[in-house]
């Protein structure tokens, strides 16, 4: 079974492009909200993880957007570890709607990283966080 932790967002009229729904970029942004909170909740707030010398940067979003959001829509990100492997987590959410409607699917990779972003192997060098993402994982 998916562990996802959920973590919600109002849409605000800046959130909104000139046709009245939620512009695309706009869920980018609500995506490291949902990686920022399933961290928090795991014990590993990003503040604690650059604080060990360690980075997660971005390097791939696959968005696929299935039904508008609009403005006042109180949106669920619902957020999971996909996969670890190696040096990576791929992290998958849905961005939901109150009536249950998935607005977004989407999956980000993330290689972990030192401050000169040379992979970290998450197992051998980081085998608490290997044990909890691997808990974690789909």
């Amino acid at each position: 079974m998916v562990k996802t932790k959920d973590c919600q967002v109002r849409v605000l009229y800046a959130d909104t492009d000139a046709m009245g729904i939620v512009y695309n970029g706009t869920y980018i942004a609500w995506l490291e909200k949902g990686r920022t909170e399933w961290l928090r909740q795991a014990g590993y707030s990003y503040k604690k993880i650059e604080e060990m010398g360690l980075l997660l940067p971005v390097s791939h979003i696959d968005i696929e957007y299935r039904h508008p959001a609009h403005y006042d829509d109180l949106l669920t990100i619902k957020t999971w570890i996909e996969k670890v492997k190696g040096a990576t987590i791929i992290i998958g959410y849905d961005i939901v709607n109150e009536d249950g409607i998935v607005n977004v699917h989407a999956v980000s990779e993330h290689p972990i990283t030192d401050r000169n972003l040379k992979p970290i192997r998450i197992r051998r060098d980081l085998p608490e966080l290997y044990a909890i993402l691997k808990e974690e994982e789909k």
